[in-house]
């Protein structure tokens, strides 16, 4: 009788296993078991808060209502939600048992049960009680006449306490509008570190009162007003998020140098009175603060009173990546300074200046975090290291995570999550923040508190920025929350076309201002041609596009071909798909599935060169667009006519697919073509 319940629970299991299957979960939870019951909503559906909660809890749930009622139209008699125990009879019970603060190392945790009368929230504070809500929302199914809950019972939890976005405002700047609504898609992958950019050479982003020249001379007017940056904080906080504000120091100053060049560490001469100007390209630039001049420390002590006092967070970002050290290398006086204070070299001039800060944030309570350039034998252990820089003199991937823990740090990972390298999301799913190369103690892997998506902001706009940063960042937020072993790339593709709605639900744009790109290049056309060649195209990879830096200036708009286009191109996916099915059994069923496409690219080509007519910005895609067409007429004659074709022509008009001179974008169909010619 025990084994024949051993089966049946087992069965139930198995069957359980195969309904998730159909949830469209991001990120999918710990611990998830689903029966075949439902919850059925109706227009008197209530939510009732029991516990000791922060306030937030009672707008959240409020939105949480409004969210439900935009998708299914019943409109819910209750209103807004202002108190504990409003209605203890309510349908959904949110029980939070302590007040949640904004941090990292909180317990984030909750358990979410519905019955099908029923649905319960249970979480330590408020924090995990709006995880709860979220998995709740992503849980909402339909059929024919009418909407429910699945019958589940989750527990879930993060992996990693520091699950981030990085957001540079500093080259492009990008308005609170845009900052609020990725705020929002950040809460909803349950994120909870927004990693703010605030300074670098293209400009100053924040207002200093007592130092105004900083936002008249270096920001060209885009900037935050302290009012905004309280905004946002508040935003964020709203929603369980910490921000974490960086000013690049004392590299990438060309900004603050403009503003004030007396604390730069150039060579001055009578006739340079300013030798500094903000930077309208991208790259890395000599100008540097002066670690030698205490007019540098007593400007930046006046910032960081400021800064600080507008961000109530532990964590303060002081940047110190990529100081190439030239202007102190050429400077005599900075030369002398190292020597008096037997400095060897630059790497411990900057650890000087590095540690001079830290009583300026510590008396604000903040603790310094910088890029992994900071880590030296003189810095302090509470001192969190950014790792970003991977592989490189043939470092293997993940050392300098590992030298940063084992050397007492805690870490946060970067390295792997950089989506302005514009690569698919597989590269980031697979991208765990615990090296796998390396062995670590259960000690040293709990220094590495997580990792961050960053979003450097050289080729973004407020029109753009999101499609670089969304869907694909979803994928990194499973990664920093989820279990190691949730690693399959077919249920993340699956869940992620849902979670891709549900983020234009929030706000984010990345589907609707496609069309209104596309609508400019087509000169207000009918441009479902251009629209079908974006789904096969994307953007060039790993910074080369705009290589060297000076294409595309810091005001450049941003409005071509490449910057419709996004990685992971659907139909190239899908044709990827169709010609592994085809190659493992070319039956007529699967020989369809490819010269479908091959048929579709023909006539692709021709209504580009007809649109172009009348739309001079299609003009630079027709070349690729040809070559494609002309490839794909002559695999039709393999395929579909069993015609011989010469193997030079076709390897030549293959290497014309691969083409990335034109317009900044590449075939994302040129493997599948080149696994079709190869077999």
């Amino acid at each position: 009788m025990k084994y024949i319940f051993i089966l049946l629970i087992s069965s139930i299991l198995s069957n359980a296993q195969v309904k998730t299957d159909t949830l469209d979960l991001m990120p999918w939870p710990q611990n998830i078991s689903l029966t075949n019951g439902n919850f059925a909503l109706t227009k008197n559906f209530k939510v009732n808060i029991t516990g000791n909660p922060n306030p937030r809890i009672f707008s959240r749930a409020t939105q949480f209502l409004r969210r439900l009622d935009g998708r299914t139209g019943l409109f819910f008699d209750q209103g807004f939600l202002t108190k504990v125990n409003e209605f203890p009879s309510a349908q959904l019970q949110i029980n939070c048992v302590a007040n949640g603060k904004t941090g990292i190392n909180e317990d984030e945790s909750y358990q979410l049960e519905i019955k099908s009368d029923k649905i319960i929230i249970n979480a330590p504070s408020d924090l995990g009680a709006l995880h709860g809500l979220e998995t709740l929302l992503q849980l909402l199914q339909n059929n024919s006449n009418f909407y429910y809950f699945p019958t589940v019972t989750i527990s879930d939890f993060p992996r990693f306490t520091w699950r981030g976005l990085m957001i540079d405002a500093a080259r492009h700047f990008e308005p609170i509008d845009v900052l609020k609504r990725n705020i929002d898609a950040m809460a909803a992958m349950k994120m909870n570190v927004f990693h703010w950019h605030l300074s670098d050479d293209q400009g100053w982003r924040i207002e200093i009162k007592k130092h105004p020249r900083l936002t008249e001379m270096a920001s060209d007017g885009n900037y935050y007003t302290q009012e905004e940056i309280k905004t946002i904080v508040k935003y964020a906080d709203e929603r369980g998020i910490l921000v974490v504000p960086e000013l690049d120091v004392p590299g990438h100053a060309s900004a603050i140098l403009t503003a004030y060049p007396e604390v730069g560490s150039k060579t001055k001469t009578e006739t340079d009175k300013n030798p500094y100007s903000i930077e309208r390209n991208a790259g890395v630039f000599t100008p540097t603060l002066d670690p030698s001049n205490p007019k540098t420390y007593q400007l930046l002590n006046d910032i960081l009173d400021e800064v600080c006092s507008l961000f109530p967070g532990d964590y303060f970002h002081i940047g110190g990546d990529e100081n190439e050290g030239k202007d102190w290398d050429s400077n005599p006086k900075i030369q002398d300074f190292k020597k008096k204070n037997k400095l060897e070299n630059n790497h411990e001039l900057q650890t000087y200046f590095n540690i001079k800060l830290i009583p300026m944030l510590k008396k604000h309570h903040k603790k310094l975090m910088g890029w992994e350039e900071i880590m030296t034998k003189d810095m302090p252990k509470d001192a969190i290291i950014h790792s970003w820089k991977g592989t490189k003199q043939g470092v293997p991937l993940g050392q300098a995570v590992a030298n940063a823990v084992q050397n007492g740090y805690k870490t946060v990972i970067s390295n792997g999550y950089y989506i302005d390298l514009m690569l698919g999301i597989e590269t980031y799913y697979r991208n765990d923040p615990i090296p796998k190369n390396i062995i670590l103690s259960s000690e040293e892997k709990e220094r590495i508190l997580g990792g961050e998506a960053t979003m450097w902001g050289e080729l973004v706009t407020p029109t753009t920025i999101d499609s670089r940063i969304w869907p694909r960042t979803s994928a990194i937020a499973e990664r920093l929350w989820s279990n190691e072993n949730i690693t399959d790339l077919v249920s993340l593709r699956k869940r992620m076309k849902t979670i891709s709605f549900r983020l234009e639900e929030l706000g984010i744009t990345h589907i609707r201002n496609k069309e209104v790109l596309l609508r400019n290049i087509s000169n207000n056309q009918k441009n479902n041609a251009l629209e079908e060649f974006s789904n096969i195209c994307e953007p060039l990879k790993i910074y080369s596009r705009n290589i060297g830096g000076t294409e595309y200036q810091m005001y450049s708009p941003l409005t071509l071909f490449a910057d419709v286009c996004t990685t992971d191109a659907s139909d190239a996916l899908d044709f990827d798909s169709a010609v592994n099915l085809y190659l493992a059994n070319k039956n007529l069923e699967n020989q369809v599935l490819v010269t479908n496409f091959l048929k579709k690219w023909i006539l692709l080509n021709e209504n580009l060169i007809e649109l172009s007519s009348n739309a001079p910005l299609i003009q630079p895609l027709l070349p690729l667009s040809k070559s494609l067409s002309d490839l794909s007429q002559q695999l039709l004659l393999i395929i579909d006519k069993k015609q011989p074709v010469n193997p030079t022509l076709l390897n030549d008009l293959l290497e014309k697919c691969n083409s990335k001179k034109h317009v900044h974008v590449e075939l994302a169909v040129y493997n599948s073509l080149k696994k079709l010619i190869s077999d």
